[in-house]
């Protein structure tokens, strides 16, 4: 027992003789500089987190206002999606029906590729229902 109070004494001296010359290296001016340097981060820090919290309850907040319509809205493209799909294979079939019936109804791709070259306004204007615009704009 007075071994081990000998080896406590003897490591509280080597400490207090290590933060005493410690204490020579640096000077006490330099020590508060540091020390006001730290008060000053910590303020700016705790001012940032203020800010940041506040924000994540904003955001929390704004988040909980839209999500109903974000997801209304979601399953409502969907939907959209699934009736395009719906029409342009209905396009296809018809187109793939008309085929059999008319094979020269369709222009092939490089006569619809000179055709529109030679006339680009035909292509906003219905004037030839014989060329298939929404296969070229889709093929979903």
């Amino acid at each position: 027992m007075a071994e081990m109070e000998k080896e406590i004494e003897s490591i509280r001296a080597a400490s207090k003789e290590v933060s005493r010359q410690f204490k020579t290296l640096i000077d006490a001016n330099d020590l508060g500089s540091l020390k006001h340097l730290q008060l000053l981060i910590l303020g700016r820090l705790q001012d940032s987190n203020a800010v940041l919290s506040h924000f994540n309850e904003y955001s929390e907040n704004c988040f909980a206002e839209v999500s109903s319509d974000f997801s209304r809205n979601t399953r409502m493209l969907k939907s959209m999606k699934s009736d395009l799909d719906y029409i342009f294979q209905k396009l296809r079939s018809m187109k793939a029906k008309i085929m059999a019936t008319y094979p020269d109804a369709f222009p092939d791709e490089s006569t619809r590729e000179v055709f529109l070259c030679l006339f680009p306004s035909m292509l906003y204007k219905d004037a030839l229902p014989h060329i298939n615009l929404f296969g070229a704009l889709y093929k979903g």
